[in-house]
């Protein structure tokens, strides 16, 4: 069973994310902030993480940075509703930062899963 990362801090976004993933078969761990994420990342291993970009703590385009320079083949999906600017900005640095894949808040449930299953294939 493939194994998903989701760190966001919004617990309904959290809650759902986990919810929808677990009802298509995937084993799913939840973090509410980066830092926690990171720690979970380091002590599991994962086929894919989903993480949000604009987070307290620590921030998504942070947690890619560091997912990279631990595993590099890790594939990332990058999520955001946007914070003072456009989500646009923030999801272009995340794509630059080795995101695989980056979706404006709120998503379709089909776009992420096709999202998810892509990279979980490849």
């Amino acid at each position: 069973m493939k194994q998903i990362l989701v760190i966001d801090d919004e617990p309904t976004i959290r809650f759902l994310l986990e919810k929808m993933l677990q009802r298509e078969g995937y084993a799913v761990i939840t973090a509410p902030d980066g830092d926690e994420g990171m720690k979970l990342f380091q002590e599991s291993r994962f086929d894919l993480v989903i993480t949000d970009i604009i987070m307290p703590e620590k921030e998504g385009i942070e947690i890619i940075m560091e997912i990279k320079k631990i595993q590099p083949d890790m594939p990332v999906i990058a999520i955001s509703g946007g914070g003072f600017n456009a989500p646009g900005s923030y999801l272009n640095i995340a794509r630059a930062a080795g995101a695989a894949a980056v979706l404006e808040k709120p998503m379709e449930k089909e776009t992420l899963l096709s999202h998810v299953q892509k990279l979980l294939a490849s």
